[in-house]
């Protein structure tokens, strides 16, 4: 009995260095970068573990939260419904009385008040639109999607590397303001690595 609940101490001490392992991981404030892969020599193991790492951006609330699976943006960490309630309208700009631009201006405004500290801002702010819903996707199924150009604004892979390494409205995810955490590493090490995914077939997580 007592070499049995041993054995399971140990291994429930396993699965919390593992877990443990997996936050830190995903908490990590830089990205890998691409030459850290090298030694994976198969080219579709290598591409899988590319976009996974550039899933940490993908997946992050700074990005997700813009990209809703409802008619309702995000917000937080927490991703929860956006307050006050809005809803995404036409071109993902908000409906008339309450479009993006009433609250978020040009760019971040700071704010005194202790608990909200900032308020999101860029010129081009506004919600992509529901065929490029993330929320609730596994990352696999974000990928899928991020190549199918139905799904993805009609984009090919060179126009997607292009947006997510160059847009300023993507690269605010590394500049959220007070009160938001953004997203790892620079815009520039994450576009390095849709690049290099894209050079190896562009695989996806299963």
């Amino acid at each position: 009995m007592a070499r049995i609940t041993f054995a399971s101490a140990a291994a429930s001490i396993g699965l919390v260095v593992l877990a443990t392992g997996w936050v830190a991981a995903q908490n990590r404030p830089e990205l890998k970068s691409v030459d850290s892969f090298e030694a994976i020599s198969d080219p579709k193991a290598r591409s899988v573990a590319l976009f996974e790492e550039a899933g940490r951006v993908i997946a992050h609330p700074r990005c997700v939260n813009c990209h809703p699976a409802t008619e309702r943006p995000l917000q937080a960490d927490s991703r929860r419904p956006h307050e006050p309630p809005v809803v995404r309208g036409e071109g993902g700009m908000g409906t008339p009385g309450m479009q993006c631009v009433t609250c978020h201006g040009p760019t971040n405004a700071i704010l005194s008040n202790a608990t909200l500290k900032s308020v999101p801002g860029h010129p081009k702010w506004h919600l992509a639109p529901i065929e490029m819903a993330w929320e609730g996707k596994s990352l696999g199924e974000i990928c899928r999607q991020i190549k199918h150009p139905a799904r993805n604004g009609g984009r090919d892979l060179a126009a997607i590397h292009e947006h997510m390494a160059n847009d300023d409205l993507v690269g605010w995810g590394w500049h959220p303001g007070p009160g938001r955490q953004p997203v790892p590493g620079t815009q520039e090490a994450f576009g390095l690595l849709i690049k290099a995914w894209i050079g190896t077939g562009a695989e996806c997580p299963g």
